[in-house]
């Protein structure tokens, strides 16, 4: 027998002398730690299973119990054991977190340009899942998807555009979800708009955010969403960006979010200034991770969570009450489970990883702040729309109930 099967008999035989039964006392084992480097042989609890190390150098391998390398499984932890999901994953053994955001990006019925004038009788047609006859909400935040960031700064008047904001974002439309208490943010930018980002922070920052908090205020809108998606701004562009967010908060007490990408491997310095500075500061009240091409995984989650203190300079931990996270509505030319059929949704299988994700060198309390949803209405040519007969009644309407959504007070979130 050699060396790795004696250590594996000791260690499993020790384990079962010492509780003589199929359950281990973890309260002397460590918490998993993405960051840590480990040994073989060092063990480990990660959502209330114990695991054994069995690589001969040290390992970043999340413990998977449907895999036996680099992490063993020992067994479950019993009661008497550390219940949390440490430097990753549910805590298990605390209160599942109520959801604070249960939101939808809107992308209206022109691919998330909203440059057609919407008819406010075709409007509610197009949206009956959000808000049904009966008045049960299928969501407590909308965020109307995108204005562009040059046409603002220069308050373009003509085609599709008014004072720079487009003609179907209408005080309106904002009202149609307001009056009911669906929270409305703006958002700017998107994918498609980084280089109109890219030249409005470098010409006029500061411009450019007095005349989003007009935008806000003329539409009666909540606040606003950042969404700049370029991975590798330049030094010009980062310092039009802080002065950007500074002349923001000096002008308005409104919201004030930040999308970031599904995990800490993009939008990497974007990522790193909102754990170092503006969440902690609360230049920023929160932020999104965003879906990516595919389902996303709590992996990539928790790389917000635990940072990424490994790169060069590195991305600090964030707290969970700082972030929400999102899932896609459709795959492509069809609406997924999350829109029709919650039972068999994905929202609903990493529900309990959402809820109770432990902090990791930020923040103290359990739980990310909600889900938004990518995306109401029509958000490109090749997707199918969430408008009848594929609105989402069966999807975030059933969520909505089993998750008991309430009204969204902006002023009531988590502070850490």
């Amino acid at each position: 027998m050699n060396k790795a099967k004696i250590l594996l008999f000791l260690v499993i035989f020790s384990v079962f002398w010492a509780n003589d039964i199929f359950a281990i006392d973890c309260s002397a084992l460590p918490q998993w730690k993405r960051q840590h480097y480990y040994l073989y042989g060092d063990e480990v609890q990660y959502q209330q299973v114990a695991y054994v190390n069995m690589a001969a150098n040290s390992k970043r391998d999340t413990p998977d119990p449907g895999s036996d390398y680099p992490w063993l499984l020992l067994e479950a932890c019993g009661d008497t054991g550390g219940g949390g999901g440490g430097g990753g994953g549910s805590g298990g053994g605390v209160d599942p977190q109520t959801m604070s955001i249960y939101g939808v990006w809107h992308c209206g019925n022109s691919f998330c340009d909203w440059s057609q004038v919407r008819d406010m009788t075709e409007f509610e047609n197009a949206n009956r899942w959000i808000i049904d006859s009966d008045g049960h909400l299928a969501v407590n935040l909308v965020v109307l998807s995108f204005i562009k960031p040059m046409e603002l700064l220069h308050q373009t008047d003509v085609g599709p555009f008014a004072n720079g904001i487009p003609v179907g974002m209408t005080w309106e439309v904002v009202n149609f979800f307001k009056k009911v208490g669906i929270r409305v943010l703006l958002s700017m930018g998107g994918v498609t708009y980084t280089d109109s980002w890219n030249e409005a922070l470098v010409t006029d920052a500061e411009g450019l955010a007095r005349n989003a908090v007009a935008a806000v205020e003329a539409l009666g809108a909540d606040g606003l969403e950042i969404d700049w998606e370029n991975g590798t701004p330049s030094e010009a562009e980062l310092a039009g960006m802080e002065s950007f967010i500074a002349t923001y908060n000096s002008w308005t007490n409104a919201v004030l979010t930040l999308d970031l990408a599904v995990g800490s491997r993009y939008l990497q310095e974007l990522s790193r200034r909102a754990a170092q500075d503006w969440l902690p500061s609360g230049k920023i009240d929160y932020i999104n991770a965003m879906v990516p091409r595919g389902e996303p995984s709590t992996d990539q989650w928790q790389e917000h969570v635990d940072g990424k203190l490994n790169y060069s300079p590195p991305i600090l931990p964030k707290a969970p009450a700082k972030i929400a996270v999102s899932m896609w509505l459709t795959d492509g030319r069809r609406p997924n489970p999350n829109c029709v059929k919650f039972s068999d949704s994905s929202q609903l299988a990493k529900s309990d990883y959402v809820r109770t994700v432990l902090p990791n060198g930020a923040g103290e309390t359990h739980g990310f702040l909600g889900y938004m949803f990518w995306a109401a209405e029509c958000p490109a040519t090749r997707n199918v729309c969430t408008t009848p007969p594929n609105g989402c009644e069966g999807g975030m309407g059933e969520g909505a109930v089993h998750f008991d959504i309430q009204p969204l007070d902006f002023s009531a979130l988590r502070g850490n």
